[in-house]
């Protein structure tokens, strides 16, 4: 049972404090903003991806199966899903799918827009994002065990609809958040080793470090319009915020297991399940919390990929 609550203060000019929106989700993720700016999340125990209504309350945007991890709006209101096939965790849909790139409007039915890469099957998409370029940007790590990692890919889809291999990792890190810079340049995180790094439009990639503590776990991140890093962490239960060259500014507390986050303006989303030690049974326990933050994000692009016949 969703219910919306509403309770916080600002007195930092640069941040606000964490506010709870909506509680009694599933396991939401991947936030982005719908064409009329509504809030659309997707919800993985859902199988399906979910909007807020005007008053707040949560209601089914559109069925996708499977597990969607993440979505991000394109130039004609329809939405690119990574679709990761239906895991969360150990937990498995009863609607199982294949891994693939989706596509879906409001009120319709997904359906696949590629389902590999020059060859490579796609294992479990995670995260996208559209570039300056139109081109479309997104991790695919696979399904998380770090005890028998699947091999680690970003790819990109051209706007022409050809899909290509950005980085073959030489061993398995689980490539999960991912953003574009205004420079064209790739930034992501990476689950198994908790660092952060960017590929430069030039080739060269950079390592910006691993973020503090015990066992980080970065899941999604966005770009603040400052060029800041706001980088989630599952385990930390919170959000890092890193300058553009990876030094470590702060940590925002917020929830339990923070899944990841979008701008909206001066206001952060950030997406919870509310628990952090996944099982194999769905729960109702997911939140959204947000947050003010002075600036806002980043530009956010928009593309248009071309479907194959």
């Amino acid at each position: 049972m969703e219910r919306t609550l509403r309770n916080s203060s600002n007195t930092d000019p640069k941040r606000g404090v964490a506010e709870l929106v909506v509680s009694g989700l599933g396991f939401p993720e991947g936030p982005a903003l719908g064409p009329t700016g509504h809030l659309v999340f997707v919800d993985q125990y859902r199988m399906q991806l979910t909007t807020l209504g005007p008053n707040g309350t949560p209601r089914l945007f559109a069925h996708t199966g499977g597990s969607p991890n993440s979505c991000v709006l394109g130039l004609d209101d329809t939405f690119y899903v990574c679709q990761n096939g239906g895991t969360a965790g150990p937990w498995r849909a009863p609607e199982m799918v294949d891994p693939s790139i989706q596509l879906v409007r409001e009120g319709g039915s997904a359906r696949a827009l590629i389902t590999c890469v020059e060859g490579i099957q796609l294992r479990g998409p995670n995260d996208l994002a559209f570039a300056p370029d139109g081109s479309l940007v997104f991790t695919d790590p696979g399904t998380y065990n770090p005890t028998a990692p699947h091999p680690s890919y970003i790819h990109r889809i051209l706007p022409d609809g050809a899909a290509k291999v950005v980085v073959a990792f030489p061993n398995p890190v689980f490539p999960n958040g991912v953003a574009v810079e205004p420079d064209g340049s790739i930034v992501w995180d990476e689950s198994y080793t908790g660092h952060v790094c960017r590929l430069r439009p030039n080739g060269m990639i950079e390592d910006l470090g691993r973020l503090p503590g015990a066992n980080p776990v970065p899941d999604g991140l966005k770009i603040g319009a400052d060029g800041l890093l706001y980088v989630a962490d599952f385990m930390g239960g919170g959000v890092h915020v890193l300058a553009p060259n990876g030094k470590h500014e702060e940590f925002i507390k917020c929830g339990v297991a923070t899944t990841n986050c979008t701008f909206d303006g001066e206001r952060l989303w950030i997406t919870d399940p509310g628990l952090n030690s996944l099982g194999t049974e769905p729960t109702s326990k997911g939140c959204l919390w947000r947050l003010y933050i002075a600036g806002g994000g980043a530009p956010v692009y928009k593309g248009h990929i071309v479907e194959p016949i």
